[in-house]
Order: structure tokens, then sequence, then C-alpha cells
């Protein structure tokens, strides 16, 4: 029975106190930021340490002109926070933003600017950009809207995977590319949605781990070039230049012009999730959308621009981003406000982890200087909300700071390893002097990870940034014409070879060696140790036609053609089987770098390396050739992999194995399809125990087991 309403106790936090502009109000609750639903209302909290005065801007969702403007009473005000609750709000149906007043004063870092309204840094949701691609009315005062967010998405049973970092099969993709191309057959391409329909196709091919380019809200439209080509608009397709950081992407949602782009983007999660696979999120905190001196003002900028923003002594904007501003990171309400971001990403979306774009930068000072201890790569490794998510970074600036193998790791932190991108592009392509590094690099790199173990290495050929597999053996050269910088953009130092043209070719040698030679790339990658990441779309050859840099790109250089899959089933295939081969041998996957030490099990080695003779590598300058086996501890086989990036056959002489044990052929790159490659158990016995011709440009892989032998 309830009691009657005289009796019943009113809580203090849910009635007005005060007045403003006609709305019943009372000062809100100082954290959490943002705009959060309490009983009757909402609490809006924001920060700012040099604001003179601080208002509430509320719009009827859509409507250009506020409904109302609330400016915070000074007693509402805590320390360097602004918290309001306002009551008898239609939370489902209003916009906000704030208007900050205070010093205008660049040489002293303050940019305050009534007149501009300003999106909530915490903002849950953001409308503005719901449909991707539509022009924006650019005369509207306020672009970029925050929204209330209502937390009611039903996770059901879902709970992280926790996948060991070193059973990792990483998959980088694009949100939109995935699924834009008419070909994709989605019902809605180019969203969350339609992602969510290919998850069969992933998990037949056989990864475990999505890595999304950034799904933070981002303007896609604030690229002013168009292609020279062609006259058409070019976008910020890839989306590096976040405009809120709490945000999906509403563009990414079929659902976002409803402003459901939350649910669809977890449905999406809990649904990769069911089907064995963790997604990690590429987040940008080196850098936003609002540029330099001449970039627009969103947020950051005209809240609190010298905190947020590594500043001059002059007041400019140091440039450690490459595109105009670096994020104060190491600022303690900055690091709070990063630590705050991924704790959403992980309680409120299920992320499983980050990585970071450009981390580097995470380790400097607020005057630019790399930090010792950084107290933010610190915080983010022993936060306990953060605790089981996987925390890779880009361990370099476009400051000039290269950290890979020096990253400020405290036990937590992997990397992309760009000296194995780099090591095995030479390798391949033939150049001099590179075996005795490939050996380091397919080890886990020891020299780099030797306190930290394998998984500290995420191995990787290509990503969004560079040449795709396809085109990093079809071009010597980069052919960036149609981002309309001249060919000045993207990287110039590529280690690619076009295998003796330039771009397409009917030359069938040339197409057979570029398929070679990308088997062989994939080959190598599935057989270090360390955590593969594959490119999307490499495994069906994926091109861009040269372009190493397609982060204007929204068309078909971006867009993974879903036809590919049918024209290029043997790649396809190939890749599949090397996964599951991966998969099947636990000593691929071995933490701990291997020491040359003998197993017990079979008396071998726990790695060994050889040449075109047995036990004897050839390190010298103009070696191109070099096999490794490998001697797991609980299994009773050995993989056997040769490497060949000679232009000319070499036959190898196998080691003797202990047992009764035979080598199997598992793959040869040098083969045609067919026999190319085999299922993983299912490998042929060598008829010549002893010998095995490996071809030219080829990689050949071997299991020593015993015949018959239950894998």
């Amino acid at each position: 029975m309830s009691e009657p309403a005289s009796e019943q106790v009113l809580r203090v936090d849910a009635y007005p106190t005060h007045e403003v502009g006609g709305y019943r109000v009372r000062a809100g609750k100082p954290f959490p930021f943002g705009a959060n639903v309490v009983p009757g209302g909402v609490s809006f909290s924001v920060f700012s340490d040099q604001a003179t005065s601080m208002t509430l801007v509320i719009y009827q969702r859509g409507e250009p002109e506020p409904m109302a403007e609330l400016e915070f009473p000074q007693e509402f005000r805590t320390g360097s926070v602004f918290a309001m609750t306002v009551f008898g709000l239609d939370h489902e149906n209003i916009e906000y933003g704030y208007r900050a007043d205070g010093p205008y004063d660049p040489v002293t870092g303050h940019r305050f600017d009534a007149r501009q309204v300003l999106s909530d840094p915490y903002a849950r949701l953001i409308a503005g950009r719901d449909v991707w691609g539509v022009e924006p009315d650019r005369s509207r005062g306020y672009q970029y809207r925050s929204r209330v967010c209502l937390q009611d998405f039903d996770w059901g049973d879902d709970t992280p995977l926790g996948i060991p970092a070193e059973d990792l099969v990483v998959y980088e993709t694009h949100v939109r590319g995935f699924t834009r191309h008419p070909s994709s057959q989605v019902t809605a391409p180019g969203t969350f949605a339609g992602l969510r329909e290919k998850i069969p196709y992933l998990k037949e091919l056989g990864i475990n781990c999505i890595e999304l380019l950034p799904v933070f809200e981002f303007d896609e439209s604030d690229n002013p070039r168009t292609n020279p080509e062609t006259g058409e608009q070019l976008f910020d397709y890839w989306g590096y230049n976040t405009v809120s950081f709490f945000a999906p992407k509403a563009g990414y949602a079929a659902t976002g012009r409803y402003g459901m782009q939350g649910d669809e983007f977890r449905t999406l999660i809990k649904d990769l999730h069911a089907a064995g696979i963790e997604v990690i999120l590429d987040v940008v905190f080196n850098h936003t959308a609002e540029g330099n001196e001449q970039g627009p003002t969103i947020s950051f900028k005209g809240l609190d621009n010298a905190t947020y923003y590594m500043l001059t002594p002059e007041g400019y904007y140091f440039n450690f981003s490459g595109t105009g501003n670096t994020v104060n990171c190491n600022h303690p309400v900055v690091r709070n406000f990063v630590l705050d971001c991924l704790r959403h990403w992980v309680a409120d979306y299920h992320i499983d982890g980050f990585r970071f774009d450009l981390a580097a930068i995470l380790g400097r000072s607020p005057d630019g200087t790399p930090l010792p201890n950084p107290p933010l790569l610190e915080l983010l490794a022993y936060d306990p909300v953060l605790r089981h998510t996987k925390l890779i970074a880009e361990a370099w600036d476009a400051g000039g700071l290269y950290e890979v193998g020096n990253f400020p790791a405290y036990g937590r932190w992997a990397e992309w390893n760009g000296k194995y991108r780099d090591t095995v592009r030479s390798f391949l392509k033939g150049d001099p002097g590179i075996t005795g590094e490939l050996a380091t690099r397919i080890a886990g790199s020891p020299d780099l990870y030797s306190s930290r173990g394998t998984s500290a290495s995420v191995n990787f050929l290509t990503a969004h940034d560079g040449f795709s597999l396809a085109d990093l053996v079809s071009y010597n050269d980069k052919h960036n014409e149609a981002n309309g910088e001249g060919n000045n953009d993207g990287g110039n130092d590529n280690a690619s070879w076009n295998c003796g043209a330039e771009g397409p070719t009917d030359d069938p040698e040339v197409n057979a060696l570029r398929l070679r030679q990308m088997k062989n790339a994939l080959a190598i990658l599935f057989t270090s140790q360390g955590i593969p990441m594959l490119l999307s779309g490499d495994e069906v050859a994926r091109t861009q036609q040269g372009n190493n840099n397609t982060y204007c790109q929204d068309n078909e250089l971006s867009w993974f053609d879903w036809t590919q899959v049918d024209e290029n089933s043997e790649l396809l295939r190939f890749t599949r089987e090397m996964i599951a081969f991966r998969k099947r041998h636990r000593e691929l996957r071995s933490t701990s770098h291997p020491t040359g030490q003998l197993r017990d099990t079979l008396g071998l080695p726990d790695i060994s390396w050889h040449g075109e003779r047995a036990w004897q590598p050839d390190w010298s300058a103009e070696s191109r050739l070099l096999a490794v086996a490998r001697c797991g501890t609980g299994d009773d086989d050995v993989v056997y992999a040769a490497m060949n990036s000679h232009w000319e056959a070499h036959d190898l002489e196998l080691p003797a194995l202990p047992g009764g044990r035979s080598w199997h052929l598992f793959a040869d790159t040098g083969a045609e399809a067919p026999y190319d490659i085999r299922t993983p158990g299912a490998e042929l016995e060598l008829e010549n125990a002893g010998k095995y011709l490996i071809g030219p440009r080829s990689v050949v892989i071997l299991v020593g087991r015993t015949p018959d032998a239950e894998l």
C-alpha cells in the first residue's frame, strides 16, 4: 500500500529553488559533467576555469532559434564548474549548448566569445549532421547541437569477451566504407546496421576483433577541397577531426535522423560479441576539429582554450598532430576528460579496447616536452574501469617523437609496430641486408619488447594510412592526384614494388607475381609472433588505384568492393586458411619471446633458424632466404616457414624430425591454387622428407608431425 501523499518524503533535489528566464531551476550536481536526467528535470554541468559567466542555451529540437537562454546564477558555480538543474524539460525533444563569457586575449590563451553557442564536451549525442553527406545549412549559428541521451539499452547477458591479446586477429575497417559500395547488398549501406549484416563474413574469415576507424562525431563536410579531375566534393572520410568525443557519429546510423545512433551502435557491438568478435575503437585525443587560429570555434576553444590546448608563449597552437592544434592531454582537467570519455565507451557501449592515434602526443607536457612518466598514460593503464581493455598506441606523432619500443607502457600498452611493417615490406621487395632484422621482427621483436612480451607488438603490413596490400605490390609511387593537393600529401617512403608495371596491367606474369607477393605477405604476417592486424579488403586484393592517403575519398577508392569476394576468391581462401592455421598452432601465439632453448617434448629448440642448409641460416647482406622452425611446449608438432624474396629458386635442406615425425606441406605460395594452401590438419606429407624446392619469391610452410596425428 502506498503512503498518503502528505506522508511521502519529497527528495531534497526534486524541487526547484530558483526561477531563471521563466524556468524553475536549482543548483545542479557538478559531477558527472554533461546533461543528465534527474527526477523532474535535467542537470547540466560544464567546466570552465576562466569564464566569468555561463549561459545554458536550449532549443526545441531542430529549431534554428533558442527557446530559452538561462544564465547560471553565481551561486550555482562550484569551483570552476557551472551546474544547474532545469525542471520540466521534455529532454527527448530538446537540444542545448552554452555561451561562455570571459576575456578575449589570445596571447594569454583566452578566446571567450559569448556570441558563440558551444557544444557540450560531454554531450552523449550530437545533432546537426544526422545523415552522411547532406550539405549543412551553414547560415545556422549553432551547427553541432548537444542532446540528452537516455541510458535504457538492454544489453541482455552481454559481457566482455576477454580474448587474450596474443590470440587476437585484428581487422581494421571503416564503418561506412565496409558496406557503402552498391555491391554490399545490405539494407542500410554505410551504417552500423549495414556492418551488422556482414558479421557472418567476418566470422567466416576468422578474425576475432575489429578495429574501427573513428566513430566519434565528426563533420564529413568540413573539407573545402574538390577533386581536380572531376570537380566533385571531397570529404573528411576517415573522421580523424573529432567534433564530439562522447557521441557516436549520427551519419553512421541508419537511424541517425531519429537520434537513435547510440542504440544502433550498441546493437552492432552486442551482436559482434555474440559472434565472438571484440570491438576496438580508433580514438583521436591528439587534436580536434577546431584546428588552429583560423579554425572554427566549436567547444573547447570557447569554453577554456588555455586549458584544453597546448599553446606557445605567444598564444599560438602547438602543432604536434600535423593538423593545426594539439590537445593538452596532460593537464589534470584534460586527463580526467580523456579518462571519463574512455570509461563512457567501456561502460555504456561495452567497447573492448582502444587504438590511440598519434599516441606519442599523450606523453607530452603542456609545453610539448616528452615526459618521462606521463600521468595520462599511467592513469589509463591503472584505471579500474579500463583495467581489462586493450590499449594500443600509435607510438609516434607528427612532431618527430617516435617511441616504437619505448612507449611508456606500464605493463598494459601495446603498440603498432612500425618497424615490423617496414622490415617485412623491404624483405618482400627483395632488398639486401634484411634477413637479420626480419628474424627479429617475426620472433615478436624482442629488441623492442623484451620485458613486455610478444603481445606488445601489433604486427601489420598495411593500414588505412598508406597503400593497401594490392597497391603495395602494384605501385612504386603514390598517385594521390584526386586528393587535390598536387600529390604532395601521403607518405613517400612506402617500401612498395610494382612487380614490373605501374598500376593495372594485362601482363599475366606480373599479375601472378603480385598475387604471390600478397600471399607471401599474409603468410609472414600470420606466422609471426605478436598480434596480427589485417587491413579490411586486403584479403580480396582491394585497390585504391595507387592512392596512399584516401582520407578524403568517399567513393570506390575507399569502399570495400564486394564483387572482389568472388573475383579474388583464391586470395580470400588463402587468408582464411592462414588465420585458421595460426589459431591451430599455439607456438605462433606464444606470449614469450623464443630463446632457442630445447623443448623437452621433442628435443628441439623453441625456435631455430635455417637457410638452404638446415641449421645454417645465412645472415649475409646478400641473403634473401630465411627459414624458421618453431616447436611448442604442449603440442607435438613443429611449424617450419621458409621465406624466399630472391628472384631465383633454392633447394632447401629440411631439418630432421624426431620420433617418427615427418614434414607435411601446409602452404607453398609458389604453387598454383588449390595447391597453394591446405586446410590446417589436412597437410600433405612430403615424399622427399629431407628436401624441398622453394620457388622464386615464395613462402613455404610445413608442419612436422606424425602422419596420422590427431591435431
